[in-house]
């Protein structure tokens, strides 16, 4: 997946907004289409898809790329309930912070940002490394959901409890990238 540039909806180009639904959506689903009259064939299939904590917790700034994780998890959802009592499995993975160099592979000359940047000191990050074995842990147990990172799962919690607060709570964390 890709994100957006740090902005807010007003002020993000509909070009950068097309390219990220194009990436983060459509990818998902057309592979879903190529490839599920085969999976349906098999003895035993899996389809993991991946959203992301933007898709159930507002970032400013992020608005289109959670709307895109958004529409995955619906799709994934969606998809696993069509699969009921067939061979495909569906798994829906919802990253946290992850030290992949989203940032800068999704916008040139974005910073970079690892697990072990400076950044990740304000911002709690999981290796890439450690969050493909949690992924695949997740997938082979035969999990529906899989949340990589303890701030996938706490914010999952917070925003169920109080999406308010959670929201505000996410605004304030994330107001420097948009100053």
């Amino acid at each position: 997946g890709i994100i957006q540039p740090f902005v807010k909806v007003n002020d993000l180009a509909l070009e950068s907004a097309d390219r990220v639904m194009n990436v983060n959506f459509n990818g998902p689903l057309n592979l879903i289409k190529a490839f599920l009259p085969t999976l349906l064939t098999r003895p035993a299939a899996q389809i993991a898809n991946v959203s992301s904590m933007g898709g159930y917790g507002p970032v400013p700034g992020q608005t289109v790329y959670g709307a895109s994780k958004a529409a995955v998890k619906l799709l994934t959802e969606g998809l696993r309930s069509e699969m009921l009592g067939t061979n495909v499995e569906v798994t829906l993975i919802y990253p946290g912070a992850i030290g992949t160099n989203i940032a800068a592979n999704s916008l040139p000359g974005a910073p970079v940002m690892s697990a072990d940047s400076a950044g990740a000191a304000k911002f709690k990050m999981t290796s890439a490394k450690d969050a493909g074995r949690i992924m695949i842990d997740g997938i082979e147990s035969g999990k529906a959901r899989v949340f990589v990172g303890s701030d996938a799962s706490g914010l999952d919690k917070i925003m169920r409890l109080m999406p308010v607060k959670g929201a505000e709570l996410i605004a304030k964390k994330m107001k420097d990238l948009l100053e």
